[in-house]
């Protein structure tokens, strides 16, 4: 298992780490199996999209913005309800193919780190299985 720590520096925002799991994996030595990533934090998420085009983050930014503000008449009184509920949309945990000892992903995917209050540091896990 690999855990590395993410400092995030704005209250929404979106970290490719897709090269921190590919180290992973090839620290680990498997060839062929499933690398497991799994963020264990109640307002942040992860998920897999376009890694090309920087745009396509910013918009996903926008939608859950307006999809989900910060301000509204939530009964979490904390002030982060919209993130709670933005990590859950995204949720904790993906899983991708290892092949060859390589991460597969689609010509222009990646993995994002989705922080939705931040400030902070986080931690990612990852585990690699055989198989």
């Amino acid at each position: 298992m690999f855990t590395f720590a993410i400092k995030t520096a704005s209250r929404m925002q979106f970290l490719n780490i897709t090269a921190e799991i590919k180290r992973a994996i090839a620290e680990s030595g498997l060839k062929e199996g499933t690398a497991l990533v799994y963020v264990p934090h109640t307002t942040a998420g992860i998920t897999i999209n376009e890694a090309a085009d920087p745009s396509v983050v910013s918009d996903i930014n926008r939608k859950l913005s307006q999809l989900i503000p910060v301000e509204e008449s939530y009964r979490h009184t904390e002030g982060n309800s919209d993130a709670h509920i933005k990590a859950s949309l995204m949720g904790s945990s993906i899983q991708a193919i290892v092949s060859g000892g390589n991460l597969v992903l689609g010509e222009w995917q990646g993995i994002f780190f989705c922080e939705f209050d931040g400030p902070r540091t986080r931690k990612v896990i990852v585990k690699i299985t055989k198989g």
